[in-house]
């Protein structure tokens, strides 16, 4: 019993000192930043602000968008949400130029139209895409190139989709004001939308920043400095993944110009599973419209691009 509980025991012990050697310990940041429990982010830091971590609640029908976001799905790629996190739809039986509202009555109580007022460009986003159509009632539409914009009734909390493809006419809204849709996938792809032959994540060079590391998409990848990397922890929950979508899993076979130090998976508490190098959560960001942008560095004073080491980008001095 003695030996058995023993070996158990040293097992486990090894099992703890391969993790802790590839996440480089308890040691500090390379930054001169401490690692040690997260902490919550503070309002506009980009961390758990705006609407705190128990989410958003459904809106009334009549409620200004606010500030919009960009959100990233597999199944839609980029599409587009208001302040509090509820996706926008587009419908084919309108028209954008000169734009104009088809759904009135009772298509009204499903799809209550967005208004125009209040409404501000997500961060990266065209601001002069925004514009607005007065519908038959006298009240102004918020339109994103050219297209009335509309919420979903039966969706009950930020992140729904519930309208996608509602009969074959009714679809969420990209960045532009176009269907939203995921990029092509390759045959061998399991999972998940991808360029063909593009590695999961790679390095481009930034002619500020010098190498970045970048998704299988050429979008930036960011590290949130309110992270911990022993132990994983991500202080990046609720209202802030919206802006900050984890990087998910990328098999080390996939990478290409990237230390695979540490390169491993959180299981992070919400059961995401997100990928991390040198042990720190990976992320990219809603407010990058394209391959190349960098808005969401240093916001708020907690959020940079990623070197290939897995290190924080900052601008040379």
């Amino acid at each position: 019993m003695n030996t058995w509980r023993n070996a158990s025991l040293a097992l486990t012990a090894a099992a703890v000192l391969v993790l802790t050697t590839a996440c480089g310990g308890a040691g500090g940041e390379d930054d001169g930043r401490p690692v040690g429990a997260a902490s919550a982010a503070p309002p506009g830091s980009g961390g758990n602000d705006d609407h705190g971590s128990g989410g958003a609640k459904a809106r009334d029908a009549a409620e200004p968008a606010g500030r919009l976001a960009v959100r990233i799905s597999p199944q839609l790629g980029r599409f587009v949400t208001d302040g509090a996190g509820f996706t926008l739809y587009r419908f084919d039986e309108d028209s954008a130029a000169p734009p104009a509202s088809k759904c009135d009555a009772d298509c009204a109580k499903a799809w209550p139209p967005v208004p125009a007022g209040g409404a501000t460009a997500a961060p990266g986003t065209d601001a002069s895409l925004l514009g607005a159509v007065t519908r038959p009632d006298g009240t102004e539409q918020l339109t994103i190139g050219g297209w009335p914009m509309y919420r979903h009734a039966e969706d009950a909390k930020a992140g729904e989709t519930k309208g996608q493809g509602a009969g074959g006419t009714w679809f969420a809204a990209a960045p532009d004001g176009r269907k939203a849709a995921a990029l092509p996938v390759s045959s061998d792809d399991e999972g998940g939308a991808r360029p063909a032959g593009v590695p999961g994540l790679s390095t481009r060079k930034d002619p500020e920043l010098g190498d970045v590391v970048v998704d299988q998409d050429g979008m930036t990848v960011y590290r949130f400095t309110k992270d911990s990397a022993w132990p994983m922890k991500s202080a990046c929950t609720g209202e802030c993944l919206q802006r900050w979508p984890v990087v998910a899993p990328v098999d080390e076979r996939d990478i290409r110009g990237i230390t695979r130090k540490g390169y491993v998976t959180f299981d992070r508490p919400d059961g995401v599973k997100q990928q991390t190098i040198d042990c720190w959560p990976l992320y990219t960001f809603a407010g990058d419209a394209k391959p190349g942008d960098v808005y969401g560095q240093g916001v708020g004073g907690a959020w940079f691009a990623v070197t290939p080491q897995g290190k924080l980008a900052k601008t040379p001095r």
